[in-house]
């Protein structure tokens, strides 16, 4: 990356593998647009049952490959334990100055791992803040123009889908990096919620169940934290 190179989509992500699972077809395709694209981990996933930190990072060096990220960072807060609080606030102030992103995408507002909620507000709020003058991080005051948070685990109404049905392929191979955590029949690991065969087919279903309403095979849903507005009616045909 060169220096000083902004980001236009920037997706936060509590746990390696949550942008993966939730919305990798989303950064796919508008990678294939053109813009520049990114993802910022939170944690190293160290609480996960399957796997170790080393090896999850192994897995993410994979996947951003497939996704053709522009850059990836890992800020290391601490799985299962980080707090809302001023610090890890401000290194997330930190991150969106220093790529200033267009469009930021952040994990579910309430979802079956408690990470998900506290890492969605965290994000929320640090995009806002991103923007206050006099909160001084030696960088220029930065505010995204939305943030969309993408649905995870439990079922959240979408206020807007991404036809995700070109790039589904390259969106599953992505997943699949992350061997020690989803299905394998080779697998000698304890068994956990997302490592079964069933948990692939629910995410298939998601993603048809979501594709649905716009009469296409398979979509990623969000939810917005603003009003979602359009110049043109024909953008959202």
């Amino acid at each position: 990356m060169k220096e000083n190179q902004t980001i236009d989509l920037l997706a936060f992500a509590a746990h390696p593998d949550d942008v993966e699972i939730a919305c990798s077809g989303t950064m796919i395709k508008h990678k294939k647009k053109g813009y520049s694209i990114g993802i910022i981990d939170l944690t190293r996933g160290e609480l996960g049952t399957r796997g170790t930190p080393e090896i999850r990072q192994q897995e993410s060096n994979a996947s951003s490959k497939v996704m053709e990220l522009d850059i990836r960072e890992n800020l290391d807060l601490g799985d299962g334990f980080f707090e809302y609080n001023q610090e890890n606030l401000i290194k997330i102030i930190t991150i969106i100055r220093k790529y200033k992103p267009q469009i930021i995408l952040s994990n579910a507002p309430h979802d079956r791992h408690p990470d998900h909620g506290r890492a969605s507000k965290l994000v929320a709020d640090a995009c806002f803040y991103s923007g206050l003058t006099k909160i001084d991080t030696n960088q220029p005051a930065h505010r995204p123009k939305v943030v969309y948070q993408y649905i995870q685990d439990y079922h959240i109404k979408p206020d807007l889908v991404v036809n995700i049905t070109d790039v589904w392929e390259q969106k599953l191979e992505a997943l699949m990096c992350y061997k020690s955590q989803f299905y394998s029949p080779d697998s000698n690991e304890l068994t956990t919620p997302i490592s079964t065969k069933d948990f692939l087919e629910f995410l298939k279903g998601r993603f048809s169940e979501f594709g649905r309403p716009i009469d296409v095979s398979y979509a990623e849903g969000f939810v917005s934290l603003r009003l979602i507005g359009t110049n043109n009616l024909f953008d959202l045909v």
